[in-house]
C-alpha cells in the first residue's frame, strides 16, 4: 500500500481516515457546487469555454438562439466545442433545424451522462426540468426569456406586453430552477424599446434575436456572470398566461380604440378578434385601425358605419371608431359583401337609434363575467411565487 501507518497528521500528512473524510468533503462540495451552478476549484474542476453544451428548445424563438450557437462552435472565438439538442416529437423549428444541420438529437426527456455537458440552454421550451437533470449541468442551465425579469413570468410574455401597452421591454438570461418558470437568478439582462404599433410577431422577432446575441455574451464569461447573478425580487413580478380564444371577445362598450388596437396586434395573427351579430358570432379581419366616421348620427359602442369610398366596415367603441375590411360569418365576405348581405336594409331604415340585434354586441353574459375576472387579474397585475 501507497500510505505507512506511520506518518501522522502531526506531521502535517493525512492518515488514511483523514483522506476518506476530505475525499467525502470534497465529493458534498461537488454536489453542492453542480446544484448551485457554480464550480469551483476545490469542488467540481471548473472548465471554461468552448463550453459542451445541451440545448432544450422547439419554437422559431428557439431556433434564432440554437442558430447563434451552432455557428459558433466554427468561428475564431470557440466558444461551443460540443452541440447536442433535445427537442419534443413534433415537427418543430429546433428538430427540422438540428437535423438539416446533423446535431446529435435527444428525445424528451433526455439520458445525460455524468461529466457529459458543462451547461445547458433552453428556450422556449415548455417542460419544467427536474433537479436531476439540472444537476448534471455544472455550470446549471441557462434560459433566454423575453421579458425584463420578474415582468411576465410565464409562458406568453410578448404577446402581454403589447396587450398591456408596455414601451419598454426587454431579454433576460436567468439560470433555471426545478417546480417553477421564469423565477431563477439572473444572470444577464437587456432593455430594448418597443416600436410604436409593433405586433407581437414582430416584437418577438427582434426579442429572438437580441436574446440570441445576450446568450453570447453571457456564455463568453459565464463563471463570471455567475459568481455576480442576483436573484429576482417580487415587487413588479407579473404573470403572462397563455393566449386564448377568450381572449379574442371584444366589448365595444369597455374598450377604447387603443384598447382594440392593442389587442390586434397582440393575437390578431393567430386567433381573430371575435364579436356577434344577431346571435352569430362574426370574427374581425384585415383591421386598419383608428377610423375617423363622418356620419355622427350612430354613437352607441358597436354601432356600425359601412363607407362605401374605401370598402371599411367602422364599428363604434367607447371612444371612437376602429375599422375592418372583412369578416367572418360561415365564410370570409369583404366588408362590401357584408353590407350589401346583412347591413342593406338596416342602412335603408335610417332610424336614429338602432337596437341591439342592429349591432355589433359583446358575446353572451357568461363571457362578461370572464372578462371581467380576467380584466381584474390584470389590474392587479402581481404573481405571487
Amino acid at each position: 500500500m501507497m500510505w505507512s501507518f506511520g506518518w501522522t497528521a502531526r506531521a502535517g500528512l493525512k492518515t488514511p481516515s483523514r483522506v476518506k473524510l476530505c475525499r467525502k468533503r470534497a465529493e458534498w462540495k461537488g454536489v453542492y457546487g453542480r446544484k448551485q451552478g457554480l464550480c469551483t476549484s476545490s469542488s467540481c474542476s471548473p472548465r471554461t469555454a468552448p463550453w459542451r453544451l445541451m440545448f432544450f428548445g422547439t419554437d422559431q424563438f428557439a431556433l434564432e438562439s440554437l442558430k447563434l450557437l451552432s455557428s459558433s462552435r466554427k468561428s475564431s472565438e470557440a466558444l461551443v466545442e460540443t452541440l447536442e439538442v433535445v427537442t419534443l416529437s413534433q415537427d418543430v423549428p429546433v428538430k427540422r433545424f438540428a437535423q438539416q444541420n446533423h446535431l446529435p438529437l435527444h428525445n424528451w426527456p433526455p439520458v445525460i451522462a455524468e461529466g457529459q455537458f458543462d451547461v445547458g440552454v433552453i428556450v422556449s421550451f415548455g417542460c419544467l426540468l427536474h433537479q436531476r437533470i439540472i444537476n448534471k449541468f455544472p455550470y446549471g442551465i441557462l434560459n433566454v426569456h423575453p421579458s425584463l425579469l420578474p415582468r411576465w413570468r410565464g409562458p406568453a410574455p410578448v404577446f402581454h406586453t403589447i396587450l398591456h401597452g408596455d414601451t419598454v421591454t426587454g431579454v433576460t438570461i436567468i439560470q433555471i430552477r426545478p417546480h417553477k418558470f421564469d423565477v431563477g437568478p439572473i444572470l444577464n439582462q437587456e432593455l430594448y424599446q418597443v416600436p410604436e404599433n409593433s405586433t407581437a410577431d414582430e416584437l418577438g422577432a427582434a426579442l429572438a434575436v437580441k436574446g440570441a446575441h445576450l446568450l453570447i455574451d453571457t456564455l463568453r464569461k459565464l463563471p463570471e456572470r455567475i459568481e455576480v447573478k442576483r436573484e429576482q425580487g417580487h415587487a413588479g413580478a407579473t404573470f403572462a398566461p397563455k393566449i386564448n380564444t377568450n381572449m379574442s371577445w371584444v366589448f365595444w362598450e369597455e374598450q377604447t380604440c387603443n384598447q382594440v388596437t392593442r389587442l390586434y396586434r397582440a393575437i390578431g395573427s393567430r386567433i381573430p378578434l371575435r364579436t356577434t351579430w344577431r346571435g352569430r358570432t362574426v370574427k374581425l379581419l384585415d383591421f386598419v385601425g383608428k377610423y375617423h366616421v363622418s356620419d355622427q348620427r350612430h354613437q352607441t359602442p358597436g354601432s356600425v358605419f359601412y363607407d362605401k369610398g374605401s370598402c371599411t366596415l367602422a364599428i363604434c367603441c367607447k371612444d371612437g371608431w376602429v375599422g375592418f375590411k372583412a369578416v367572418l360569418l360561415n365564410k370570409r365576405l369583404t366588408a362590401a359583401d357584408f353590407y350589401n348581405g346583412y347591413l342593406h336594409q338596416t342602412f335603408q331604415k335610417n332610424s336614429p337609434s338602432w337596437t341591439a340585434e342592429e349591432r355589433f354586441v359583446s358575446p353572451k353574459e357568461e363571457n362578461k363575467e370572464l372578462h371581467k375576472s380576467e380584466k381584474s387579474l390584470r389590474c392587479r397585475n402581481t404573481f405571487h411565487t
